[in-house]
């Protein structure tokens, strides 16, 4: 059966000591029928050169720009995409070899436009899983977004790494990210995108390794003026949803709860296990 083309964005910035493992997962991948775009955001460290060499498999694009940010790179790629799906990646973090072809087949065989997998979080080298949805199955945005309201900041819902979207859904209603917002700008395009999702499949299987590191965005001290700022933003996105969904009136108080949840990845216990020493999933 001829495979459907996907899309993988992959922004770089200053990334020179995790991107092979990052990209040597990508070139592993056990679905074949990829567009890597890779975009370097004005790296000052060896990133750029990395990416070079990964562009002599024919499927790796490389975009080298000035520094904008993230969004923009992301958008940039967007831009470019041509598969039928899209696929995020952080250029520090690294995926299981079956990644692409368990969303894939999610998408393919439900029809649903958005599919979300479990993901590992990765610290000083042990791994831990999560995922807040446990049961694989497909449901409609409607039901989708109550089961968002019990934990709305868990990374599970925010981050588009774990993820896999419908890039007609994307072109058609214009849907790309927020150059402005450079915190939780990720949650404000899932936000968005579940709007127009007829359908959200979900599967209970780890696809990706996402490494907590110090020093990244995500893990920056952050001002409590700016959290404040951003989760007003975030809300009135957040507020609208559901509200287009007809929840918002008998569900206001959990809504609103949205305000008291922290983000949260899960910490790793000291007690997790061992990542194998070239970071493929013992548990697979």
């Amino acid at each position: 059966m001829e495979q459907s083309l996907v899309s993988i964005v992959i922004p770089v910035y200053n990334l020179a000591p995790y991107l092979k493992e990052c990209l040597d997962t990508v070139v592993r991948q056990s679905y074949k029928e990829l567009q890597v775009l890779l975009v370097n955001d004005g790296s000052t460290d060896s990133s750029l050169d990395l990416c070079r060499i990964y562009t002599k498999d024919s499927r790796f694009r490389l975009i080298d720009k000035e520094n904008t940010g993230v969004s923009d790179s992301r958008n940039r790629a967007l831009d470019l995409a041509q598969g039928k799906y899209i696929q995020f990646i952080d250029g520090d973090d690294w995926l299981t070899e079956d990644a692409t072809e368990t969303l894939v087949h999610a998408a393919e065989t439900t029809g649903a436009d958005l599919v979300l997998s479990h993901f590992y979080r990765v610290s000083d080298g042990r791994k831990a899983r999560r995922g807040h949805i446990k049961t694989e199955g497909v449901m409609t945005r409607r039901d989708f977004a109550e089961q968002m309201m019990k934990a709305p900041a868990n990374y599970y819902y925010g981050v588009l790494w774990n993820k896999l979207y419908r890039r007609s859904i994307l072109d058609a209603h214009h849907l790309r990210f927020d150059t402005q917002v450079n915190w939780c700008e990720d949650f404000l395009f899932n936000l968005e995108y579940i709007e127009y999702a007829r359908l959200i499949a979900t599967v209970p299987k780890p696809t990706y390794y996402y490494r907590k590191r110090e020093g990244s965005l995500v893990n920056g001290s952050i001002s409590l003026r700016r959290t404040v700022t951003t989760k007003k933003q975030t809300f009135a996105y957040y507020k609208d949803l559901y509200q287009k969904l007809d929840l918002y009136e008998d569900q206001k108080a959990a809504v609103y709860s949205y305000f008291l949840s922290a983000a949260t990845d899960g910490a790793v216990s000291p007690l997790a296990p061992k990542l194998s020493p070239e970071g493929s999933d013992p548990l697979a």
